[in-house]
């Protein structure tokens, strides 16, 4: 059986017409138009601004020719061949070019790193550079002496010195170096002993130069171990008069003078060795019995000083309490770093944990009996023995001592209750005893921004205060408070919380009488003038005094007794009554006017024998709150919000004082209600200032939020649910 030939897919190339053949004979190369016109891609890239023979883009930065294609051989990995092709280095030269710059292909820097390397290589074998020290060729007796000092030579080993330098061998003879031409045919045996005795004085040579470089070093070791033997000796001979002096302070009975007196001398002498050898041990033990006894007899707040602070001051170097002294010389420190610094370190020092131990109780039951009104005494103290106390003992101190003492005191001030028993309350101020400790405190009690701090409290205190005080007599200490405030929180604390009850006493304590006039409650209102600006003053008057005023004086004219004389003598009174800083005032002002303008008006009405009783009646007087009327360029809708925010701020005020009441704290969570807008607190018996019940202020209604659901609120009292709800019951 024949096999079937089939013909190979080559063979049909000759005989094919279809459009793919001929698609396969085309030319791969550009394309070429012979007959003139441009092809379909030209048009389109002629359009976009190409140019045949430029490249590609707007400026012709781009390429000219096609990318082109560089095959690895199968199996090589990257790196292996060259694969920059020619037309990618013709690009690059072309661009170079176009910017005037030189173009380098990496064939041409190879070139040049070559030649560096070459050159480098020629310089260190010509310098020895890195193929260690260059051996030397001895060509005369000289050069053998000069490389040699010192070494002694036999003239026989001499006297077989080659002479290299000529175009013959020449051998130096050992007398005055000259040198005498003799040819060598042959080498003889005399010639190879010569050259032995050559190659074994260059390695002597050799050897004589090595042992004369270990030769230094060694000197150089001895010197170091000299110096290290001296400076040992030093210290030994320095350790022997310290224990000396150290074993000379244990002595039976020993009083301050002799231990100050060995103990500065031990400081004097050994300034620098005092912490590396650890003298603070032997001095605080030396002072510890001395200090336990003299703080028997203390007592701190007859003799805030004492000897001891001018002993322990003259004992600081070696006690260790410089660095300490540093941290605490400013008027108003930071102990917190401080405080971070003792707490890294494993145990206190021993000075540390005398004061600590010794001198803090001692402190404690001096700060238990002490008058907290009588702040000098214990101020003098502290502020004696501040330099000397570690950072962690003062802020004890305070902390735990004097500021909750102080926090007590300010809780329990209450000026009207001090009247009814019949106290003076100007001892007993806040800034009599109070205000001398802020210069003494930290800062965290003194951040007015900061949620708690005894500033934050003494503010709040003021303000609870005020809200409650008797108006009819003065504050004591108020210019105090405002400097303590600054001038606009005093006086927009005085507005909101005195104002309203200045109104109010006015309001209800102050009547007009010409048969029997009483002016105390004016005048009680007059005492806190000063504190409040004329114009604000002067619209509490116009509020409150002048309505009466001109009620009156109506009353008045229309009786049918009134006499115009009495009337007039009667105004004028009044006029003299309010003082002149006040009738200045454009209100004030007014407010009289009108007051003369009626009683013309009864005259012009008498002459034409109208009855007085025609006389119109007055128009009612402003609208409470005086605070709002007080601004005359704010607007009304303005006002009416700034009061609505007054109000809001004075029953925060009530609540604050409720959570007072009841041991409850009330934290701002600077959140706000997402639909009134009204800032969110939180109303907790927690310490940590955690769990408790979320509430916001709408009025004179407290709106707690409702268990188990954050969006919704409910109002509630101040009762006993809103306490179980802040207790988490």
């Amino acid at each position: 059986m024949e096999r079937a030939s089939f013909k190979r897919k080559s063979e049909f190339g000759a005989h094919n017409n279809s459009r793919k053949s001929a698609k396969l004979d085309e030319p791969t190369g550009p394309p070429s138009n012979s007959s003139g016109k441009m092809t379909f891609a030209e048009r389109m890239m002629a359009k976009m601004g190409y140019k045949q023979g430029q490249g590609l883009g707007k400026e012709g930065e781009g390429i000219v020719n096609p990318i082109e294609v560089k095959l690895r051989p199968q199996g090589a990995g990257v790196g292996a061949v060259k694969e920059k092709t020619d037309q990618y280095k013709a690009e690059q030269r072309r661009k170079a070019e176009a910017k005037g710059e030189e173009y380098e292909d990496s064939s041409d820097e190879e070139r040049r790193a070559r030649k560096r390397r070459n050159e480098r290589k020629k310089e260190e074998r010509a310098g020895g550079v890195g193929g260690g020290r260059r051996k030397m060729k001895y060509r005369t007796v000289e050069d053998v002496r000069a490389a040699a000092p010192g070494l002694e030579l036999p003239k026989a080993m001499l006297g077989s010195i080659v002479d290299a330098t000529g175009g013959t061998t020449k051998l130096l003879t050992s007398t005055a170096g000259l040198m005498t031409s003799v040819n060598v045919p042959a080498e003889t045996e005399a010639d190879k002993i010569a050259k032995r005795e050559r190659l074994e004085l260059e390695a002597f040579i050799e050897a004589w130069h090595g042992l004369q470089e270990r030769k230094v070093v060694v000197e150089e070791q001895q010197g170091h171990l000299q110096m290290e033997i001296n400076q040992a000796d030093d210290d030994i001979e320095k350790m022997r008069q310290m224990v000396m002096a150290v074993e000379s302070l244990n002595i039976a009975n020993i009083d301050w003078g002799q231990a100050m007196q060995k103990l500065q001398k031990l400081q004097q002498d050994f300034r620098h060795d005092i912490e590396s050898y650890n003298l603070s041990e032997a001095a605080v033990a030396t002072i510890t019995p001395l200090f336990k006894a003299d703080l028997d007899d203390w007592d701190p707040l007859e003799t805030p000083s004492y000897c001891l602070v001018e002993h322990l001051t003259h004992l600081k170097p070696i006690l260790g309490l410089e660095k300490t002294s540093n941290a605490l010389a400013t008027s108003n420190p930071d102990i917190e770093p401080e405080q971070r610094r003792y707490r890294k370190q494993k145990t206190t020092t021993p000075y540390e944990s005398l004061i600590h131990g010794i001198w803090l109780p001692k402190l404690r039951s001096t700060v238990t009996r002490w008058d907290v009104h009588d702040p000098s005494p214990l101020i003098a103290v502290v502020t004696a023995w501040r330099p000397l106390l570690p950072p962690f003992v003062y802020s004890n101190l305070l902390d735990q001592q004097i500021v909750p003492k102080l926090t007590d005191a300010l809780a329990s001030w209450n000026p009207r209750k001090r009247r009814h028993h019949h106290k003076s309350s100007s001892s007993d101020a806040p800034h009599t005893w109070l205000f001398p400790w802020l210069p003494l405190l930290p800062s965290y009690h003194l951040d007015p921004k900061a949620s708690t701090g005894l500033l934050v409290d003494a503010k709040r205190k003021l303000r609870r205060v005020l809200d409650t005080c008797d108006v009819s007599s003065l504050l004591p200490g108020l210019d105090h408070w405002r400097n303590l405030f600054g001038t606009k929180d005093f006086d927009a604390t005085m507005l909101r919380h005195l104002l309203p009850r200045l109104s109010s006493h006015l309001s209800q304590t102050f009547d007009i009488d010409p048969a029997d006039q009483d002016i105390s409650p004016l005048e009680h209102v007059f005492l806190w003038q000063p504190y409040f600006t004329p114009a604000i003053f002067a619209r509490l008057l116009v509020a409150e005094f002048f309505p009466k005023l001109h009620s009156v004086l109506h009353q008045w004219l229309t009786s049918p007794e009134a006499s115009f004389e009495e009337i007039g003598a009667w105004y004028s009174w009044w006029k003299s009554v309010i003082p002149e800083s006040l009738q200045r005032v454009q209100d004030v002002t007014a407010e009289f006017d009108k007051a003369l303008r009626t009683i013309n008006d009864a005259l012009n009405l008498q002459e034409q024998g109208i009855p007085l009783s025609e006389l119109p009646a007055p128009a009612a007087g402003p609208v409470r709150p005086v605070i709002t009327a007080a601004s005359t360029s704010t607007p009304a809708a303005a006002s009416t919000s700034k009061f609505a925010q007054q109000q809001e701020l004075s029953f925060k005020d009530v609540v604050e004082e409720w959570c007072a009441e009841n041991d409850l704290t009330l934290l701002p969570m600077r959140e706000a209600h997402t639909a009134t807008g009204n800032p969110l607190f939180r109303i907790t018996a927690s310490v940590s200032g955690k769990g408790g019940v979320v509430v916001f202020f709408r009025g004179d209604m407290v709106w707690c939020q409702k268990k188990k659901r954050e969006d919704g609120f409910e109002p509630v009292g101040l009762d006993g649910k809103l306490l179980d709800r802040a207790e988490g019951k």
